[in-house]
């Protein structure tokens, strides 16, 4: 796991004040900020030429101001492996998280705005990413979560299970799904090895990656 400290971050939004608010906010929580940008094409300039930890960006960046933040995320992220990127939207849109996770979901966070407010839970997100973990909008997990899905292993897992998984898919470590449920840390772990063992991921594999792949199994079928 990273130490804050040596986290170096490139942030890309283009209205000034949430940029420097959010700069501000992270800077104050120990990571050092390389580089600021307010539209997709600097940003993704200075993403290359710095090489940071994590980038962060909004979705909707000039100069169209459609989905040009996004589509730098993407781009990058196929273009520097390792690279964490944290994409941010003024509302909730499915299909940029899935556009953004691609068929790995490993260092990748997709978080409504609304939720920088939360300090420490935004702090988590970015350290999550940085580290090559998941760190999904509670509320597009929720729509996710309601969609009819489509057949697969996914048919086979309880309801709790799959609030457990929601869970691992926004990117919470069990003590911190066990709190969400409110139900024992044991009993969550319950609960990932019986994931685990329907999905059949192998005991062979570590759980941090079983966890990524289960995690993406449940969003191919949420698709």
């Amino acid at each position: 796991m990273f130490s804050p400290m040596t986290l170096r971050i490139v942030m890309g939004e283009d209205d000034v004040l949430m940029r420097e608010g959010i700069a501000r906010l992270l800077e104050d929580a120990g990571f050092d900020i390389v580089a600021r940008a307010g539209d997709a094409e600097d940003f993704s300039r200075k993403v290359r030429a710095h090489k940071p930890d994590v980038a962060i960006v909004d979705v909707q960046m000039p100069p169209d101001r459609t989905d040009d933040g996004l589509r730098a995320a993407t781009a990058l992220r196929a273009e520097l492996p390792g690279l964490g990127v944290l994409v941010l939207s003024g509302h909730l849109e499915e299909s940029y998280a899935n556009d953004l996770l691609g068929d790995d979901p490993q260092g990748v966070g997709y978080l409504l705005k609304e939720r920088v407010g939360d300090v420490d839970a935004f702090v988590d997100a970015v350290r999550r990413v940085a580290a090559g973990g998941t760190a999904l909008d509670p509320e597009v997990v929720r729509l996710m979560l309601g969609r009819s899905r489509k057949k697969g292993p996914i048919h086979e897992l309880t309801p709790r299970e799959l609030d457990v998984l929601g869970a691992m898919a926004e990117g919470r470590s069990n003590l911190g799904i066990a709190e969400q449920l409110v139900v024992t840390e044991n009993a969550v772990e319950k609960h990932v090895s019986r994931i685990f063992r329907k999905l059949e991921l192998s005991d062979s594999l570590p759980t941090d990656h079983r966890r990524v792949l289960a995690v993406l199994e449940y969003l191919r079928t949420a698709r």
